[in-house]
């Protein structure tokens, strides 16, 4: 499979020219930094019985470059700093909120509930309860859609979900010979018993087991799956660092202009308040090409300069019935609407999510391409983003790989992630999905628009669409 995908896609129309173009045009035509536009008039997608959901409001603590000032922090700290930013924007009384849902991929083991653990560190009352999900870099999408139905089912009125990632401090386990040898020496009852299992201890029992970003169906990291798919979609590495460039340039102009609203500042015990993403380097493309390839080497595509980074960080967004939320005098940002997450092959098709699942969903709503105004999709690579782009736009690969009779259709770039994305604003695994939800209800509201995609690929070769809807102003 791999060959043939390898062999028909290296034929699908790409340049770098292409890349620089769409480069251009989406500065050119980014948002300007002004007051909200009108949103065009369209049918709205509120179903007949079924109950309009609402995100109220969403934050996130500032996204940060693993190592930094969140290192000496625990996961639940972070998840608590964005839970009490959420209740000091919104002002939701703590016992209004029925349920918590947060998603986390790197569990703390000391914290294995860490929604639980956040939710009584923000002050929240110990009757709510919480529970943590966890689906790769779609975690958060999971803990909000997982919110939605338990408001649409009628069980909840006011949940609050989110997610938080600390890659500073990742667990490092001893080897399986360790683990077994002093599992088995707490349980000796003798001195003689004890020393026997000590004496058994061999050099190479030491040696740690290393985290990786890793596919355990596969073995292979996610970096390294990103290089094969560019190369199977005939991505060169002078587009990949352009579509990246072009990611930290419009992320640092959302920054400098205010847009990133978001974002909550953190006082870092110890150490200073922290009011801003710190991953945000706009570089140059001869800078950006001194780089080696970080995974397939020598002659891989990918590198550090198109890839997302380890992050830290936290997010979380207050989602009601619209009935709960007018009732308590909220003006809510969006509607969420039709979702859907898919699965394919996680070897040859680890990180094509978003082209399947945007198919999905529009399929679902009844909605095309040309309806949506605001695309915010998850920037794990830049090869994984173009791939995605050239996917979607191939009617042969809808034929052979979707079942479809025709192409999805390719987001206008100008449409496209306008105020930067995971290459640039960081990535903390589980709390990119409320990031991507947020930020395209703010840019409706700011560009004059009605629909939002929101689309993210996972691990373990999943993916997740959603449709946002800007609530009438």
């Amino acid at each position: 499979m791999s060959s043939m995908l390898t062999h028909a896609i290296r034929n699908l129309p790409a340049s770098s020219a292409w890349a620089a173009r769409v480069f251009a045009r989406s500065l050119s035509c980014s948002s300007p930094l002004q007051a909200a536009a009108q949103p065009k008039s369209k049918k709205t997608l509120a179903k007949s019985g079924t109950k309009n959901i609402v995100v109220v409001d969403g934050v996130r603590i500032p996204f940060l470059q693993s190592g930094t000032s969140y290192a000496d922090l625990m996961p639940h700290d972070l998840a608590r700093a964005a839970l009490q930013g959420l209740l000091n924007r919104t002002s939701v009384p703590k016992d209004a909120v029925d349920y918590i849902v947060y998603g986390t991929v790197i569990q703390e083991v000391k914290t294995s509930n860490v929604a639980r653990e956040a939710a009584l560190g923000a002050g929240f009352s110990d009757k709510t309860p919480a529970h943590t999900v966890t689906m790769a870099c779609i975690s958060s999408n999971q803990a909000m859609t997982t919110g939605v139905g338990m408001i649409a089912a009628g069980q909840c009125d006011v949940v609050v979900a989110g997610g938080v990632e600390l890659m500073s401090d990742v667990p490092i386990r001893h080897s399986r010979k360790m683990r077994k040898t002093m599992l088995t020496l707490n349980r000796a009852k003798t001195l003689g018993q004890k020393l026997s299992l000590i004496s058994k201890i061999r050099p190479d029992y030491f040696a740690p087991e290393l985290p990786a970003v890793a596919e355990f169906s596969t073995s292979e990291t996610m970096g390294h799956s990103a290089d094969r798919l560019a190369a199977a979609f005939a991505i060169s590495r002078l587009e990949q660092d352009e579509y990246a460039l072009r990611s930290h340039t419009l992320a640092k102009k959302a920054q400098d202009g205010g847009l990133l609203l978001d974002v909550v500042p953190f006082k870092v015990p110890g150490k200073d308040t922290v009011t801003k993403d710190n991953g945000i380097r706009p570089s140059s493309l001869e800078q950006m090409g001194k780089l080696k390839p970080a995974f397939v080497k020598p002659y891989g595509t990918v590198t550090a300069a198109n890839s997302s980074f380890l992050t830290d960080g936290a997010s979380a967004v207050l989602l009601m019935s619209e009935e709960k939320a007018l009732a308590m005098g909220y003006k809510p940002k969006a509607y969420l609407r039709d979702f859907v997450y898919v699965s394919q092959d996680p070897k040859d098709q680890l990180l094509l999510g978003p082209t399947y699942a945007t198919s999905k969903v529009l399929e679902k709503a009844g909605l095309t391409m040309a309806d949506i105004d605001v695309f915010e999709f998850h920037e794990a690579f830049a090869g994984q983003i173009l791939a995605n782009l050239k996917a979607m736009d191939s009617d042969w690969f809808a034929q052979n790989y979707m079942g479809k009779k025709s192409k999805v259709g390719v987001p206008p770039m100008e449409k496209f992630n306008n105020w930067g994305g995971s290459l640039s604003l960081g990535h903390p695994f589980a709390a990119t999905g409320c990031r991507l939800v947020i930020t395209a209800a703010h840019r409706l509201r700011k560009e004059g628009g009605q629909y939002g995609l929101v689309a993210a690929c996972a691990a373990g070769g999943q993916g997740h669409a959603m449709l946002v809807e800007l609530y009438p102003q």
